[in-house]
């Protein structure tokens, strides 16, 4: 498990720094913006997609028929792209916290309980994303796979744009922490468990050719 973790880490390094670049400016563009949550949610999305692209060249290098000569097993593999993906989720939402309280903070507004909320929306979001999608790709392949993710941050990436000019930017401000919120959160992991699961008997099942 721990040398699929480091190879995933060095293809990172290696095929994802444009990633870096591109989450930089979203959130350069969000700490100047207007209340525009686009532009906020986009980062942790984009790293919801590195365990796709990661898989991608996995199969573009035909490393899946290879791993079946190494020990480890399947579920593992697909483990540590769970964990890749919620690792660099994670991640780009501490930077967003950090980013967004600086804003909050020099504008003079900041509220602990709607950075939270924040905070919360953005994970709920990215996080279900990548759970609905990840099964699809294990199922099909990426290729295949891939439209059901595009499909997924396209309507995420919408409906924070209908959030955003629904509430005139002051979403989180309509928002308080409460109870069906805690309810989401607690939703979210659980989808995320359950596509794991799903994604680890689909791919048991699934024919590497």
């Amino acid at each position: 498990m721990k040398g699929l973790l480091l190879k995933d880490w060095y293809m990172m390094q290696k095929y994802c720094r444009s990633y870096l670049l591109v989450a930089a400016a979203f959130i350069a563009v969000s700490l100047f913006g207007n209340g525009n949550m686009f532009f906020v949610f986009y980062p942790c999305l984009l790293c919801g997609l590195i365990p796709v692209n990661l898989l991608n060249y996995d199969e573009q290098s035909r490393w899946m028929q290879y791993s079946a000569a190494l020990p480890c097993t399947k579920t593992q593999i697909v483990s540590t792209k769970y964990l890749i993906g919620l690792l660099a989720q994670v991640t780009m939402l501490i930077i967003i916290g950090a980013a967004q309280g600086i804003k909050m903070t020099a504008a003079g507004h900041f509220v602990f309980g709607e950075y939270a909320v924040l905070l919360l929306l953005v994970l709920i979001v990215a996080t279900f994303t990548s759970s609905i999608s990840l099964p699809f790709i294990f199922k099909l392949g990426v290729e295949k796979g891939r439209i059901a993710y595009s499909v997924m941050v396209g309507f995420a990436c919408g409906a924070s744009l209908m959030a955003s000019d629904y509430f005139k930017g002051q979403f989180t401000a309509e928002i308080r922490p409460n109870l069906l919120l805690a309810v989401l959160a607690a939703a979210g992991v659980g989808i995320y468990i359950l596509s794991w699961y799903l994604s680890v008997v689909f791919y048991k099942k699934r024919e590497i050719q």
